[in-house]
């Protein structure tokens, strides 16, 4: 081919190869386009999905449900590795408390153990910290997860809480065997949420307390288990009580003064102190978080000659039957009030056993009741129907506003009779941190009864009440405020010759 053939070639295959060359271009950008659009469509669906792929939505929306946004946040166990989030400025970010609708929460047994004869239970704030109340029992899923539906708190506060299998010898733990602090439930986005939709939160349990190792665990229900206390402590058992306790036995613990047993005593009668919750008095028990230390306040305030020597005795709960056994009103929900029947149980069964067993002085001004939070409710409520028996009351953290406050309220509006000695006590941070506004109103209530009983004629010789603006809803607590209670409630005696 010489060079004008090559030339004329060239001329006609140049137009041939600009429009191959275009071709090319337009159909590069097209693909681009077309996976840039693939991407945007194809982000991971449903509950999570930047951290679960996207299984967890299918349910969801297989079961007719949106996709919760907030599952597999990496507080509850996720990567952290957002998918398709909403972006920062477009959320709102809401405590689920406060929504009017309630909202879902869904828990993963990682540990496989709980089952129809075994459920999940929640207890917190929400039911005074019941380990096994039904009505706060989880329902289980077809993907083997619990679910349970959860009510807004009256102000919106924040609920602690922790899930347990029906006692807190099985409560949840962490992977290392270890109790965990209580949870509460974090702000969530409900920017997603249609009116009225219920969020769902998911959460998840590693292990239960039956998966400790294998040991001999003291229990409050062993008869025989050794209780180290100081001073002297004997068990004296009696039979029945409500709270489903009809028939069945428990031991109460007797803390004997110093003395008592002294042969120049022999004829010395003492006053008494009933307190309710007697497992937590003279002993840390497992899963119990404290005791008050009763034995060793006792034993020092009474050895120095600031408090009176006094038998005080302790009387067990009935467990899962507590909060029915102490309720003196209808002011929880799905639980039966048998505070009648607890202290008609009391006064005819537990009072004569140790009044036989003991050199027991008996009368109002001898005989005294106390307890913490439920127990306290339910001492309030007999010093003040029975005050001819009770002379005597120690409160600490009354729960006035827990459930229906107007029906506590309803009940001290009729009060016409007080004991003649009356010690409160209050914490400022009873519903726990983050609750402010909800623990200031266990204060006021704490002091709208003070105000009522000093209207009733109550001096500081008769009444004292102490407020700890640091102090949770613990035994902690009402250990550290058990010597002021004693000291003021059985002071020693005058010595008149001075």
């Amino acid at each position: 081919m010489n060079k004008k053939q090559a030339v004329l070639l060239l001329w006609l295959t140049l137009p041939i190869l600009i429009v191959i060359g275009l071709v090319w271009m337009i159909s590069s950008s097209f693909s681009t386009q077309m996976r840039a659009e693939q991407a945007e469509h194809n982000t991971p669906v449903g509950a999570g999905a930047g951290y679960t792929g996207g299984a967890n939505g299918i349910g969801e929306m297989l079961a007719g449900n949106k996709a919760n946004k907030s599952a597999g946040r990496p507080e509850d166990g996720g990567e952290g590795k957002p998918g398709a989030a909403t972006q920062p400025g477009d959320k709102k970010l809401v405590q689920p408390e406060s929504l009017p609708q309630g909202f879902i929460v869904i828990v993963e047994d990682k540990a496989k153990l709980a089952s129809p004869s075994s459920p999940i239970y929640i207890a917190g704030t929400m039911n005074a910290w019941d380990p096994g109340n039904a009505n706060f029992k989880l329902t289980p899923q077809s993907d083997q997860k619990w679910r349970i539906a959860l009510k807004p708190t009256a102000d919106g506060s924040r609920y602690a809480f922790k899930f347990t299998r029906g006692s807190w010898d099985l409560e949840e733990l962490r992977d290392d065997m270890s109790v965990p602090p209580n949870r509460m439930f974090e702000p969530i986005d409900v920017s997603g949420l249609a009116p009225g939709e219920q969020p769902k939160i998911e959460l998840a349990v590693s292990k239960w307390g039956d998966q400790k190792p294998k040991q001999k665990v003291k229990s409050a229900d062993d008869p025989y288990r050794e209780i180290e206390a100081t001073g002297t402590l004997k068990r004296l058992q009696v039979r029945g009580g409500a709270g489903g306790y009809e028939g069945k036995d428990r031991d109460l613990l007797v803390w004997l003064p110093p003395g008592y047993e002294d042969a120049k005593n022999a004829t010395v009668k003492y006053p008494v102190l009933y307190l309710e919750d007697g497992q937590n008095l003279f002993e840390k028990l497992p899963n119990v978080p404290g005791e008050w230390n009763v034995d060793e306040t006792a034993q020092e305030l009474i050895s120095k000659g600031h408090v009176r020597p006094v038998i005080i005795v302790g009387i067990p709960n009935a467990g899962k039957g507590r909060m029915s056994e102490y309720l003196p009103v209808d002011a929880l929900e799905g639980v039966k009030p048998e505070g009648e029947q607890h202290i008609a149980w009391l006064m005819q069964e537990v009072m004569p056993r140790v009044e036989r067993a003991f050199r027991v002085k008996t009368g109002p001004e001898n005989t005294g009741i106390g307890g913490s939070s439920l127990g306290a409710a339910i001492a309030l409520y007999a010093s003040t129907k029975y005050p001819q028996t009770f002379g005597i009351l120690l409160a600490e953290s009354l729960p006035l506003k827990t459930g229906k406050a107007q029906a506590w309220e309803d009940y001290l509006a009729g009060v016409k009779t007080w004991p003649r000695r009356v010690y409160l006590g209050m914490g400022g941070k009873e519903a726990g941190e983050g609750n402010d506004a909800r623990s200031q109103g266990y204060v006021d209530a704490a002091k709208a009864l003070d105000a009522r009983l000093k209207s009733a004629g109550f001096g500081p010789d008769r009444l004292l009440m102490v407020i700890d603006p640091a102090a949770s809803h613990n035994e902690a607590a009402w250990s550290k405020r058990f010597p002021q209670a004693l000291t003021f409630l059985f002071p020693p005696p005058v010595d008149v010759t001075k």
